[in-house]
Formats: C-alpha cells, structure tokens, sequence
C-alpha cells in the first residue's frame, strides 16, 4: 500500500523533475520516489564515499607517476649537464663563431630528433621503465641513484 503525500517544490526544482522524468519516460512520482530510497538509504553514504576513495585511489597513483616520471627526467637533466661541463673545454675565442654554427646545427637536428620521438609516443620514462624490469616499472617510489 502507498501513502500519498504533497509537498510543494521551488519552481526551477520542479522544472527539472519535469524534464528529468519526460527525458526518461517515467513518471515523476517514480523519479521522486528513487531519489528518497537513494538518500534515506543507510548504505547510500557508504557507496559513494567508497567510489569517492577509488577516483582519489586512481588520482594519487596518477599523480605518483607523474612524479616519478619528473624526477627521472630532471636526473637525466642534471646528469647530462654535469657530464657535459666536466668534459667540455672552452673554445677559443677563433673558432667561437663557427662551434655556434655548428652547435645551432645539431641543435636544430635535436628538435626534429624529438619532436619525431614525441609523435611516436615514446618516452624516456618507458624506457627507463622497461630497462629496469617490470619490478619497479609500477609507478613505484623507489629512489633513483647515480
């Protein structure tokens, strides 16, 4: 047996029951009559604070990786530019102007290099990732070294 009730709604909340359940092809009752049973219902904090935890679950690992894949790229930064002024000798200021030539070069060289690797989709991170084997290829918090 059903109890019936009335009630009155702010008429921008009744438009939208209206819509919802011409949408649907229900009746409003129905629509109305749902939305109670999912509020009132003891377990209906619980179910989406329990979704609520797998999204920030999902988040956090994203964000972990994401992370991880920044301080790998700024060791390899860092080790590259230590390398690179350990064993660089300054120029001479005669031949400054052709190793600018020939630095803009390479450089432009490394661009296209790049921007050829990036439209593969393939990643420094991965790499590194699938080098290292598949026990700290997770998105884990293991420390780099040297």
């Amino acid at each position: 047996m059903r109890t019936k009730h009335t009630f009155r709604l702010p008429p921008e909340l009744a438009s939208k029951l209206a819509d919802y359940a011409a949408r649907k092809n229900v009746p409003q009752a129905l629509v109305v009559e749902t939305a109670l049973a999912s509020y009132l219902s003891p377990d209906g904090a619980d179910r989406l604070e329990a979704a609520l935890a797998r999204r920030l679950d999902r988040v956090t690992r994203q964000l972990e990786r994401l992370e991880r894949h920044g301080r790998i790229s700024g060791e390899a930064l860092a080790l590259f530019v230590r390398f690179w002024l350990t064993s660089t000798p300054a120029l001479p200021d005669a031949t400054q102007a052709a190793a600018q030539a020939k630095g803009k070069e390479r450089y432009d060289g490394f661009v296209e290099a790049l921007g050829r690797r990036v439209a593969k989709g393939r990643t420094l991170a991965d790499e590194i990732a699938a080098d290292i084997g598949p026990a700290t290829s997770d998105g884990g918090s293991e420390p780099l070294r040297d």
